[in-house]
């Protein structure tokens, strides 16, 4: 029987990205939901091509201009339109779906990811901030589910495949590797151009990834994402730049042994793990050879220039809200970088000056977490950034 997939950010990148897996492996997958923001003309492609029963999109507004270019272009397929968060809902709790792949950008995939759960969907999550933003509402929910959460990113991909199952007390460290974007070695990051941080060596992303990279902010929310999926404590997660971006991200042993996951820089091959897990299929990547990239290269990211990674320390350190607030403020930073509001250092000025402003709940509820998420945006919104 083919598995059924639900798409929660299909016309992104990971999500794209998915779809050509799927396509790859026809008989072992079918689409029955895809979610998207406004980019209706490449959802109404990729519905006419897989004809998922729902699909979802950010307003009334898209949704009629959806069914519009359907109505044109798909002959008798007449799949079910909905809207808003009611309809990523909806997409996320299909019934006829057995995985849902969450690849949405930022906090607005905690919900839908956590009524997936509630549903007992598998999940793949390539949504790093819903475990920064609640990470023990959501591995709990899961536990208990007894649904696979299975990490896309291809760092959380790599630490999961190395750890195949291991009891996380063997372990004495995660090396969790970043390529150290478009500035590694660079002191003086004032001046830097959108352009610029959008230029990324290695990979194609969004661009608010893009910029986390150019910040080593995701590095810092990969930090969070890590100690809850692994059950690890933070002061045994190392980041290590390795600009080749060929290993993925290493565990150490107590023993002394090293296990690592090495690939190929195409995000398809995470995807398709998660996809297939437990199982495995054959491959449509070029293998990685060896022979061609010929040494690879370890360096200590530089915290001083790029203070991510110690915000990332001291929101679980002080815990309860603090992690959510992080991840807000940081994508309401991104966003007045990308418009030209402020320059890049002041992302990390509207970061730690949200972080300093913040009265932390611990323990929190959902309920809890979202306010804690709106308080954050309105006040990085009005954050103050030195020239």
């Amino acid at each position: 029987m083919k598995r059924g997939i639900a798409i929660l950010g299909s016309t992104g990148s990971v999500g794209t990205q998915a779809l050509d897996v799927i396509d790859h492996l026809p008989d072992r997958f079918r689409v029955v939901a895809l979610a998207a923001g406004r980019q209706v003309e490449r959802l109404a492609q990729q519905a006419c091509r897989h004809r998922p029963a729902l699909l979802s999109v950010a307003d009334r507004d898209a949704a009629a201009a959806l069914q519009g270019i359907l109505r044109a272009e798909a002959g008798d397929y007449r799949p079910e339109i909905t809207w808003g968060e009611e309809g990523l809902l909806r997409a996320a709790t299909h019934p006829e779906s057995h995985l849902v792949l969450t690849s949405v950008v930022g906090a607005m995939g905690v919900e839908p990811t956590l009524a997936a759960i509630e549903a007992g969907k598998d999940i793949a999550l390539a949504n790093k901030e819903t475990l920064v933003a609640a990470g023990e509402l959501v591995m709990t929910a899961a536990r208990s589910r007894g649904v696979n959460l299975i990490p896309v990113d291809s760092e959380h991909s790599a630490i999961f495949q190395s750890l195949s199952g291991a009891d996380p007390g063997w372990v004495r460290r995660i090396l969790l590797t970043a390529s150290g974007g478009p500035f590694r070695g660079r002191k003086d990051l004032s001046g830097v151009t959108r352009e610029e941080a959008l230029r990324h060596p290695r990979w194609v992303m969004g661009a608010k990834i893009t910029i986390d990279s150019a910040t080593l902010m995701n590095k810092a929310l990969e930090m969070i994402e890590a100690h809850w999926l692994f059950g690890v404590p933070m002061e045994k997660i190392e980041v290590i730049v390795h600009p080749e971006s060929i290993l993925h991200s290493a565990v150490e042993f107590c023993d002394g042994n090293v296990i690592a996951q090495l690939g190929p820089t195409d995000m398809r091959l995470p995807i398709q793990y998660a996809l297939c897990y437990p199982e495995r299929s054959p491959g449509f990547v070029e293998p990685l050879d060896l022979f061609a990239v010929g040494s690879l290269t370890f360096e200590r990211p530089d915290e001083e220039t790029f203070p991510s990674l110690s915000y990332a320390r001291r929101a679980v350190t002080m815990g309860g809200t603090m992690p959510a607030v992080l991840n807000a403020a940081n994508e309401v930073a991104v966003e007045r970088f990308l418009a030209g509001e402020i320059p890049f250092t002041g992302i990390f000025q509207v970061v730690s000056g949200v972080m300093d402003r913040h009265d932390v709940v611990q323990r929190p509820d959902l309920a809890a977490i979202i306010a804690a998420d709106r308080w954050a945006r309105a006040v990085a919104r009005k954050q103050v950034v030195r020239a």
